[in-house]
């Protein structure tokens, strides 16, 4: 998938269509992964910069972008430093106190001089390794490609047309393999049925807007859905998206899309109904952090131990291991009393069944001991990421200042926090001189003056949105109220624009 901002679509004729690229652009996806390749070595800041000129001189600076979006997942990026950079910061805070502040140029190269004596390395060390770690300050160490430029425009138009359907709320598919599709489907924990149509069989995807609200899982349940779907030789796929308020209806068909080589989704195995159910319910949720099974193996004494799962938090390099006691066996319970007691400098939750006794001996090796009876509780598990998040989120706002000034003019809070590698909850607060903040959205004062001069009462509310859609506005309702218009609706056929009054 890529991100929201890199979708591509036009809304000719009411409907919502991929702008799929073929064979014509060929060449700018050769550019692209050239000026990877051409980067080996490079900081990350070089690369930028380049792939910033290939956007001024292409006719579409998304397309660029989203061909380099895929191409960094190809890329490794390493730190290279000659002293870890958050030891190199530590000791030059550290000087930096011993010699009474930084508050010149010469202050600074005397603290500077004094952490390179304490770290017996050159001052150029220090001052290379200070924020080597930054993402602009790391070099691109590898690039190895799976795609070449045909394939990558292949791929594009997967990822394309994945980002499209995030937004959906039901997808209706056919498919020269129906069986296949339908075993997808129920790995994904979609809400679905089969219908029989005049065209054949039909299977329909029910998204979660028609209950509750859309949520992530779902997104990523249609996108991942449809990996399965063009597997098959032909199928189609009539999806209808909530575009914004509007709902709209794609259609594509394995004339539009194909994943070469692609397998179908891989159903994980548990070990126990617990474990199974547990990591059910959680993927239901709406949550910040992702659950991993099975993470990487941990390091107890001369042994190992695999927890059964991981917590990823979205926003910050953080994991916490969880481990769901269930067996009640006195040799089970030994070895992972045992493994337990070796581990440290780990973040570990452990849900114990309460018939084993033994919660307070896992405190006792200072990890989180959630109490359980036949399933483990989601929300107790929740609540305890919740303190977990809280410290992040604090840790993360800490770091931000206290105005930010976002480069485009038009942007939203979701895309600062994204910028900058926090959670949105980190820069809700923050002021922003240089831009009107309207709902979520920020805009600078220059192009709410072009939208005033464009914008009329007694316009449709689709044109308005076409002007707005130009500017980079997606959520127009709170910048048409904040610009003074209310929307006046026309039952099924669409609304418009009224002054506030």
């Amino acid at each position: 998938m890529l991100t929201k901002d890199l979708l591509r679509v036009s809304r000719r004729g009411g409907g919502y269509h991929p702008q799929f690229v073929d064979s014509s652009r060929r060449p700018l996806a050769a550019k692209v992964l050239g000026t990877y390749q051409g980067h080996v070595g490079e900081r990350r800041a070089a690369l930028t910069e380049a792939l910033s000129g290939l956007e001024a001189g292409a006719d579409d600076f998304k397309l660029v972008r989203g061909f380099a979006a895929l191409a960094d997942r190809e890329a490794t990026f390493e730190t290279d430093a000659a002293v870890p950079p958050e030891r190199t910061r530590r000791v030059v805070f550290e000087s930096a106190e011993s010699v009474g502040g930084v508050a010149t140029d010469g202050e600074r190269a005397a603290a500077v001089d004094a952490a390179a004596d304490r770290l017996g390395v050159d001052v150029a060390d220090v001052e290379g390794s200070l924020y080597a770690d930054r993402d602009v300050n790391q070099r691109l160490a590898a690039f190895d490609s799976r795609w070449s430029p045909d394939e990558l425009l292949s791929q594009y138009n997967l990822s394309l047309a994945q980002t499209a359907l995030f937004d959906a709320t039901e997808v209706r598919v056919r498919s020269s393999d129906p069986k296949a599709l339908v075993s997808a489907v129920k790995r994904l924990r979609l809400m679905y049925e089969i219908r029989k149509t005049a065209a054949g069989r039909e299977v329909l995807v029910t998204g979660p807007d028609a209950l509750f609200r859309r949520t992530r899982r779902y997104g990523t349940g249609f996108a991942r859905l449809l990996r399965t779907a063009a597997k098959a030789p032909e199928w189609s796929l009539t999806a209808t998206v909530d575009d914004r308020g509007t709902e709209r209806e794609m259609t594509l068909t394995n004339e539009d899309v194909s994943v070469p080589g692609v397998d179908p989704v891989a159903e994980p195995t548990y070990d126990s109904g617990v474990e199974a159910d547990f990591a059910a319910r959680f993927a239901a949720l709406n949550l910040d952090w992702d659950l991993v099974r099975e993470p990487e193996p941990l390091e107890t004494g001369y042994r190992v131990m695999i927890p059964d799962f991981a917590f990823d938090y979205e926003f910050a390099d953080f994991r916490i291991y969880f481990e769901i006691m269930g067996f009640w066996t006195p040799e089970y319970v030994e070895k992972k009393l045992s493994q337990l007691a070796e581990l440290e400098a780990v973040d570990m939750v452990v849900a114990v069944d309460e018939s084993l006794g033994v919660g307070e001996e896992i405190r006792a090796r200072d990890h989180r001991a959630i109490p359980y009876t036949g399933s483990v509780r989601v929300k107790d598990v929740v609540d305890v990421l919740r303190e977990y998040e809280t410290d992040l989120v604090a840790a993360a706002a800490a770091d931000v200042p206290d105005e930010l000034d976002p480069d485009p003019d038009v942007t939203t809070l979701e895309a600062v926090a994204a910028e900058l590698g926090v959670g949105v909850e980190a820069v809700e607060d923050r002021r922003f001189p240089a831009h009107e903040r309207l709902g979520r959205t920020l805009v600078r004062p220059a192009v709410l003056d072009e939208l005033r001069e464009e914008l009329d009462a007694g316009m449709s509310l689709s044109a308005a949105e076409s002007v707005l859609d130009s500017r980079g506005v997606d959520d127009a309702s709170a910048v048409l109220s904040g610009l003074g218009y209310r929307v006046e609706w026309e039952g099924l056929g669409g609304g418009t624009l009224r002054e506030k009054g």
